[in-house]
């Protein structure tokens, strides 16, 4: 596994080096940043937080004070600190979308993130044990990438790119893609591609390819 670290000026966007001879690019996409906001941001979750709040906030300040202007004004700065918070969630979401671009070869895949330190991680296709793929009704979703050996991601370098709950085995993932299926079906072949071409798999055998039963049918 290769980290590169920040890094302005790439050889092609998403790639910190030129592509050795004979591998291409197969693919390439980003999250969508809502999809993003409220998938890993959580950022329905704490508006609703920020509503109880302030419905509690009401309740313990309405019969302190007997004028409606002094019972308004502290629900209303904490209305206005609530949207400010959900406001820079919000920006956070879409600026980790922004600088975020997953790439697709027919020999690795390359995840580049990063807000303010951009590091690319380079995962070879021969590494992948498993590609966990998390649809949604809409065709978005996740593939979360099952990694073989012993070496490890720290989970907080991969965060928001990583699959959930999965902290001491940690798993790459690419999040909300608009596409799941269509970068799905490439990883399928460029993995299978990719083994046949070492001659270390047996092309019969099913793409290890994991999927919720749900999305079997699709």
């Amino acid at each position: 596994m290769q980290i590169y670290p920040e890094h302005e000026l790439e050889a092609a966007p998403g790639l910190p080096e030129p592509l050795p001879v004979g591998e291409r690019v197969l693919w390439q996409g980003t999250p969508d940043w809502k999809r993003l906001a409220l998938e890993a941001f959580h950022l329905k979750r704490v508006a609703l937080y920020f509503v109880l709040m302030l419905g509690l906030q009401a309740v313990l300040i309405w019969d302190t004070t007997d004028s409606l202007r002094d019972n308004l004004m502290p629900l209303l700065w904490s209305s206005l600190m609530a949207v400010i918070a959900l406001g820079l969630l919000a920006f956070t979401a879409w600026m980790s979308a922004e600088t975020t671009l997953y790439t697709l070869t027919n020999r690795r895949i390359v995840m580049r993130i990063g807000i303010v330190l951009t590091i690319s991680f380079n995962l070879p296709l021969r590494w992948i044990a498993a590609a966990h793929i998390k649809p949604n009704d809409d065709g978005s979703g996740d593939i979360a990438l099952e990694l073989k050996g012993s070496d490890r991601i720290a989970y907080l370098h991969l965060w928001p790119h990583a699959r959930a709950w999965h902290v001491s085995k940690t798993q790459p993932a690419l999040r909300c893609l608009r596409d799941v299926g269509t970068a799905g079906d490439l990883l399928h072949a460029a993995w299978i591609a990719r083994q046949s071409e070492l001659g270390g798999a047996d092309t019969r055998e099913p793409i290890p390819v994991r999927m919720p039963k749900a999305a079997i049918a699709r």
